[in-house]
C-alpha cells in the first residue's frame, strides 16, 4: 500500500535570497520555474540601466541596475570624502593599495551584506549632512567624532552600526598605536642606520 508523499518544503526557504547577474531577460526562469519560485529573487541587470529587464510573472523579486548599486558604492566613499572635505584635504583616487582577490562563497557573502541595500536610504542622507565640529582638527578626531555619530544616528538602524562606531575607535587607536612618535623615531633610525645601495 502507497503512502502519499508529503511536500518537502524548499530547504532555506525563508533564509534565502537569489542573486542573479543579467543582461538580458529571463525567460529561463520558466522553465526553472518549481526550482526559483519559492524563493525571493535580486536581479542586478549589468549594462545599459534603460533598457527594460523582462522576468516571467509569478516571481517574488526585487530588480537593481547599476544605478542602484552606484548609489550604495557612493555610500562607502562618502566617509573618506567627509574627513577630508572637513580638514581640506586633497584625496588620491586610482588603485587600491591593498588587492583583495580570494576567492569567496557569494551566498555567503549576499546573506552577509544584503542589509546594505536597505540600509542605503538611511546611510546616505546621514553621510550628507553629517557635520564635524571645528574641534576635528586631525583626521583621527574626525573619525572618532564620526563613529560617535554613527552609533547615536544610525545604531538604532541595526545593531551593526554599534559594533562599526566601536571598530572605528579601535582602528584609530590601533593606527596611534603604530604611528606614536616613538614608532616613527624608531623608524627613522632605523632608516638611518641602513647603508645605502646606491652607488
Amino acid at each position: 500500500m502507497a503512502h502519499p508523499v508529503a511536500p518537502v518544503s524548499p530547504p532555506l526557504k525563508d533564509d534565502l535570497d537569489i542573486v542573479i547577474p543579467t543582461i538580458r531577460n529571463l525567460d529561463f526562469l520558466a522553465m526553472w520555474r518549481p526550482f526559483f519560485e519559492p524563493y525571493h529573487l535580486i536581479i542586478v541587470q549589468d549594462g545599459d540601466p534603460t533598457k527594460t529587464i523582462r522576468v516571467p510573472e509569478g516571481f517574488d523579486f526585487e530588480l537593481y541596475n547599476r544605478n542602484d548599486v552606484n548609489r550604495y558604492v557612493d555610500a562607502v566613499m562618502t566617509i573618506p570624502k567627509v574627513i577630508c572635505d572637513h580638514l581640506s584635504l586633497g584625496v588620491k583616487t586610482g588603485l587600491p593599495y591593498i588587492w583583495h582577490s580570494k576567492a569567496s562563497n557569494p551566498f555567503v557573502n549576499l546573506k552577509k551584506e544584503y542589509k546594505g541595500i536597505y540600509w542605503q536610504e538611511e546611510i546616505i542622507p546621514f553621510f550628507q549632512s553629517v557635520l564635524l565640529p571645528k574641534e576635528c582638527t586631525t583626521v583621527q578626531k574626525c573619525y572618532i567624532e564620526l563613529s560617535r555619530q554613527v552609533k547615536e544616528k544610525l545604531g538604532p538602524l541595526d545593531p551593526y552600526f554599534q559594533k562599526l562606531g566601536d571598530a572605528m575607535v579601535t582602528w584609530i587607536e590601533a593606527w596611534d598605536q603604530l604611528n606614536s612618535p616613538a614608532q616613527q623615531a624608531a623608524a627613522n633610525k632605523k632608516n638611518e642606520s641602513t647603508p645605502s645601495t646606491k652607488s
